[in-house]
């Protein structure tokens, strides 16, 4: 109710730390089957980080939540942002999903180029997924509609599957080995 208190609060001490970029997760749910890699939508306003980092610009026309207030003051300041936003399975939108938040780390790995420490999130995830699966198979109209869109997304274009995204998977692997 107070976000105009709220975001100028948070630009204060963004501008008191001198940041340059601010990154904004958030989750959707989407029509996308929790057996496949979780995609995230990496947006920006900002035409040079969207260079820097690959990212699009946002084409959403909506309702607006905390998010979209927070990149708009923050553009008004003068401070580019990036929103990564996950798409959750809406079969299983309640929430913690691990796997949707394993996905966005990922992407704050590409973007931050510094690898975090995940294998207790990915073991969660691979949880998760097992019990979403277990699930799944018990409600046969649920089975049918999962693998209806498993097909959908075969059938579409995969960017996970691009050699730019696997080359990132790679070169994530040789830098957490590098750790140990």
């Amino acid at each position: 109710y107070r976000w105009r208190a709220y975001t100028a609060e948070l630009l204060a001490h963004a501008t008191e730390l001198n940041v340059n970029c601010i990154l904004l997760v958030g989750a959707l749910l989407a029509d996308v089957p929790h057996s496949r890699p979780i995609p995230v939508t990496a947006t920006s306003d900002d035409d040079s980080v969207r260079q820097a980092l690959n990212t699009e610009a946002s084409q959403y026309e909506g309702p607006t939540g905390i998010i979209g207030v927070l990149a708009e003051v923050a553009s008004l300041a003068g401070i580019p942002t990036v929103s990564l936003w996950a798409a959750v399975p809406h079969y299983v939108g309640q929430a913690p999903s691990p796997k949707a938040q394993l996905a966005l780390l990922h992407r704050i790995e590409d973007i931050l180029q510094v690898p975090l420490e995940t294998s207790v999130l990915s073991e969660e995830a691979e949880a998760w997924e097992r019990g979403v699966d277990e699930l799944a198979t018990e409600d046969p109209e649920v089975a049918a509609y999962v693998r209806q869109l498993e097909e959908a997304k075969d059938t579409a274009e995969l960017p996970e599957a691009t050699g730019e995204s696997i080359a990132r998977e790679f070169e994530r692997y040789l830098k957490k080995r590098r750790k140990e």
